[in-house]
């Protein structure tokens, strides 16, 4: 596929970009005499760079979001059908599309109610921190104010969602952070932590058990939520291990803490299901979204929760500090609730949660065969079309192989035209995990490509 822009067009584009765009997560002086990257043109899972070199994208944009693929012209032709009618409303009004995506997606999640619109799921978990401390307040006399996060995961790039977050190096020259965030150990068996008895209990429960410690640690009469993601993202492509999450419901059930946990990366399809959760069998009280709602065609992010949470707000009508007094600005744009609807559609009807199980199971049979290969692959793991490979100089040791051979690799694929992703400045010491999350469209000769370019990849860097 060629761009429609004319050389010289293309040639303006990438100077203007070196000149005046300040770009996410990357250091820019390499530009002073490289040009950056800029995306032209996608189509599938295919995209096409300023030079015309076509990709394949095995990280859905770069940061898990594309989950249906680039083109969707039937989800652009309802964003703008939505615009041309009405384009924005504050949200103490309604929308069309947002109340029909919320019906909808209110049916793909049984048990939770309410559906909160904002713009980036930084924002969502930062109004899902906001009701944790509000109800402290209006039940509690301010006192279970207090949230707990997992090492190594992440929940957004503002202040507070960095106070929640379990990735030491992005947090890094940031602080201070807001008080009241309180960290739990991780749940990778690859890399157990603490005094684990295997002969006694399966890692995942003595790791939903380390929980357990830091609420009575901290008292369990100041704790108000734990927030979670379903598998750890940007930390690892860390799948959660047998009995974990049936022993974490059991936890915050018995000392009446709230669990939130933030879909904003496996929601909508990512993982099989719809929801990340949904593979174990949780119950949240709060669940936040972003990344694949709309799949990028439009900026939506949501936290749902249960009816008991919205009822919170609801006890003293006539108490004006009562309700929760929040805005966001952009969640009264129905340009995102109606790409969502469209996007949602189309994971329906062309069966893609079906696919996405399938798919993953591939890729992952495929990351093992080459780990059968290639001693640097220490472990495989994943969930559906979310997929990770920790790299390791010593099997024996598993001793993590240096950023910059982790980097090494995805740069060896990028020059085969694949597009992977991998843990970089994130966690001190483990920034060697591989990670691969294509388009639920994926097919099976898509995935075989990629794998193929990690393993052309991995005997160029390794040998």
């Amino acid at each position: 596929m060629i761009p429609t822009l004319s050389p010289n067009d293309i040639s303006h584009v990438v100077e203007a970009d070196r000149a005046h765009v300040w770009h996410h997560l990357i250091q820019h002086k390499p530009f002073e005499t490289a040009d950056p990257r800029v995306i032209i043109e996608g189509k599938g899972l295919r995209v096409w760079d300023a030079k015309g070199k076509e990709h394949i994208d095995a990280v859905s944009g770069g940061v898990w979001t594309v989950n249906v693929g680039y083109g969707r012209e039937e989800i652009a032709r309802a964003v703008y059908d939505q615009l041309v009618k009405m384009n924005y409303f504050a949200g103490a009004a309604g929308s069309v599309p947002g109340a029909l995506f919320a019906e909808k997606l209110i049916e793909k999640m049984p048990g939770m109610s309410r559906v909160y619109y904002t713009n980036s799921g930084s924002e969502a978990n930062e109004k899902a921190f906001k009701m944790v401390r509000q109800i402290a307040h209006k039940r509690y006399g301010g006192k279970k104010h207090k949230i707990l996060y997992r090492d190594r995961d992440y929940h957004g790039t503002t202040i507070t969602a960095l106070s929640a977050g379990g990735q030491d190096e992005r947090n890094a020259q940031y602080g201070p952070f807001t008080p009241g965030f309180v960290r739990v150990p991780h749940c990778l068996e690859y890399r157990a932590q603490g005094e684990w008895d295997p002969s006694t209990e399966p890692y995942g429960v003595f790791a939903a058990n380390e929980i357990e410690k830091v609420i009575l640690r901290e008292g369990p009469e100041t704790v108000g939520a734990l927030c979670l993601e379903p598998v750890t993202a940007g930390g690892g492509v860390i799948v959660p291990p047998e009995g974990y999450w049936e022993r974490v419901q059991e936890i915050c059930r018995q000392y009446d803490v709230l669990l939130h946990i933030d879909e904003v990366v496996c929601g909508v399809g990512r993982t099989g299901t719809w929801f990340g959760y949904q593979n174990y069998g949780v119950e949240p009280d709060m669940v936040t979204m972003a990344k694949g709602v709309a799949s990028g065609y439009a900026a939506i992010a949501c936290l749902v929760t249960t009816e008991a949470v919205f009822e919170a707000f609801k006890e003293d009508a006539g108490d004006p500090m009562d309700y929760f007094r929040d805005i966001s600005t952009f969640g009264g744009c129905t340009a995102g609730p109606a790409a969502a609807l469209e996007n949602m559609r189309i994971i329906e009807d062309e069966g893609l949660l079906e696919n996405t199980v399938a798919m993953g199971e591939r890729m992952i049979a495929n990351l093992e065969e080459l780990a059968s290969r290639h001693a640097v692959i220490g472990e495989v793991r994943g969930k559906g079309l979310f997929v990770g490979a920790e790299l390791v100089a010593s099997r024996d040791t598993r001793e993590p192989v240096a950023e910059a051979l982790a980097q090494k690799v995805v740069a060896e694929c990028n020059a085969q035209g694949v597009i992977i992703g991998v843990t970089n400045r994130s966690v001190p010491g483990f920034n060697n995990t591989l990670c691969f999350s294509p388009a639920l469209i994926a097919t099976a000769d898509d995935i075989d490509a990629i794998t193929s370019a990690v393993d052309e990849a991995l005997t160029r860097v390794f040998g």
